[in-house]
């Protein structure tokens, strides 16, 4: 059987967020809440911690030389182990 429920289950958080973000004062406002929304449901929608993810990326992806993005997934294994 195909189902939605996962993919309506992650735009939950945003169709209850909606009267806070209604008033974002710019587009940018507007386009950084999406960005980390997107950033943290996908974490969930892998098993891992949202906030260990978030806190992994903005400790690691600032000083990344020669790493490639596709370490920094949260479906990598090094991300799963640390952010789970």
């Amino acid at each position: 059987m195909l189902s939605n429920n996962l993919a309506e289950r992650g735009i939950k958080s945003l169709v209850m967020g909606r009267k806070n973000w209604l008033f974002s004062k710019s587009f940018e406002g507007a386009h950084a809440v999406a960005t980390i929304l997107s950033l943290v449901e996908t974490a969930k929608s892998n098993g891992l911690h949202p906030r260990k993810y978030l806190d992994y990326l903005l400790t690691y992806l600032p000083n990344r030389q020669n790493t490639p993005l596709e370490a920094y997934l949260p479906w990598n294994p090094k991300v799963q182990m640390e952010c789970r």
